[in-house]
């Protein structure tokens, strides 16, 4: 059974074990996503997505278009993780890691900082229009739209590079295209944390609700124990630690809901109410875990609980986690560090040389996607005494750089009748014999 959600909640700040970890976590996080931008790696931004040079900077390795199949693998995994950890113990990625949680946290940090704990903020609300609320509030309010800001110069600063977008900020020419960005995610970051906030996890995200669809008997959930807290209230065995109905678990909880009324989809999993019940136990000394993690099987008393190894869910997910990724580690592993892309001159498809041999003219356009300098030399196969004409080989690439050379494919005519002719333009490394690339063209023949 879920009660009435309050408009607007006032969660109250509570302090333990869980708390820490979130506390830790919403620092890591951000030390993370504000300081990326700013690493240097190889003499460059250690994460950049260049979109102009179509080139993607990930610390040592560089990505062009054609390697998204990693990042189509990487949210698979990341997709099949979350559903892995989520069979386990539940929604710890809501509770902890969630950039909706993260952030909401970051908000009511300065909301307590500027306007005082729980009670201070409903009393403010409730009290009538003064210049003092209104200097309050604006100032909470600035202090989140000036956070939601950094937030939206970090995300910018992915694509273009920091220090470039910072020294265009302080000069005032930002580009229509990175104000934009930098404004609407602000805007987001303020409106969904600042303002929804748990609203977000109630009522818009959508794995609150098919979570349920992947937890089992033996997924850890935040759960309370009603055998040991019912009856509760005066009456309660206080020694026993059952439930003396201080009402703290609702209190604390920034989702607004009392989690003694059993499993419900508002949870986010954050155990902001086992710190708060473990500190009435504390102080009533009484044994901890009155509210604690515990699975469904545990709560009705069974012993039988089985290991995640013999879970057909944790299997099934295990396996399918397992399998992509060693395939796409052992994909990028074996990758050949440089790309080609062939195209025919159709402005001339065929003409005849001074000696009788008919030729076609390609552009090649060398990509070298590793991160040292690399030669090239390209040749030619796929029809009888098929050669090259004179050309500049071989070719020197600086490291991830992009070169696009002009060649001329000659062979006799008595092997290229009229129409079109598979042929295959091999590239190889001089610095990396091991690594050859072939690429499909067609020669037309006359």
């Amino acid at each position: 059974m879920t009660q009435p959600v309050p408009i607007k909640i006032y969660p109250r700040l509570t302090r333990g074990r869980f708390n820490t970890i979130r506390v830790t976590l919403v620092i890591l996080t951000q030390l993370v996503f504000l300081g990326l931008p700013w690493l240097r790696w190889n003499e460059r931004q250690a994460v950049l997505f260049d979109l102009d040079r179509h080139q993607f900077f990930i610390f040592g390795a560089s990505f062009w278009p054609q390697d998204f199949v990693y990042l189509a693998a990487l949210l698979v995994v990341s997709a099949l993780g979350l559903f892995w950890w989520t069979t386990l113990a539940g929604r710890l990625w809501c509770g902890y890691a969630c950039p909706q949680t993260v952030y909401t946290q970051l908000m009511l940090w300065v909301e307590r900082l500027v306007l005082g704990d729980h009670k201070a903020r409903r009393k403010l609300d409730a009290a009538p229009n003064s210049a003092g609320k209104l200097l309050k509030k604006g100032l909470a309010h600035g202090l989140m739209l000036l956070f939601s800001l950094g937030t939206g110069f970090s995300l910018v600063a992915y694509f273009t590079p920091a220090s470039e977008l910072a020294g265009s900020l302080w000069q005032g020419t930002l580009g229509p295209w990175e104000s934009f960005w930098i404004l609407f995610y602000a805007a987001f970051t303020y409106l969904l944390a600042g303002q929804l906030r748990e609203k977000v996890c109630t009522h818009m995200c959508p794995y609150a609700r098919f979570q349920g669809a992947m937890f089992d008997r033996d997924t850890l959930i935040i759960s309370y124990d009603s055998q040991r807290g019912e009856p509760r209230g005066k009456q309660a065995d206080k020694s026993a630690g059952g439930c003396i109905d201080c009402g703290i678990c609702v209190q604390v909880c920034p989702t607004g809901i009392d989690i003694r009324h059993g499993l419900q989809y508002e949870c986010i999993g954050c155990a902001a109410c086992i710190d708060a019940c473990d500190q009435v136990m504390d102080q009533l000394h009484a044994p901890r875990g009155l509210i604690r993690y515990t699975s469904a099987a545990a709560l009705e008393g069974q012993t039988d609980s089985k290991p995640a190894w013999r879970r057909p869910r944790v299997l099934f997910y295990s396996g399918l986690l397992l399998g992509i990724s060693l395939l796409s580690v052992v994909s990028f592993l074996n990758r050949i560090p440089f790309k080609a892309d062939i195209l025919r001159d159709r402005a001339s498809l065929v003409r005849e040389t001074d000696d009788g041999w008919l030729e076609n003219s390609y552009s090649v356009r060398l990509i070298n996607s590793s991160e040292r300098p690399q030669r090239f030399v390209i040749s030619v196969e796929g029809l009888p005494g098929i050669r090259l004409a004179a050309s500049t080989q071989p070719v020197a690439l600086a490291a991830t750089a992009t070169e696009t050379i002009g060649l001329r494919v000659q062979v006799e005519p008595q092997y290229a009748a009229r129409g079109a002719h598979d042929i295959r333009f091999v590239i190889r490394s001089l610095d990396q014999p091991a690594h050859v690339l072939q690429e499909k063209s067609s020669f037309i023949g006359d």
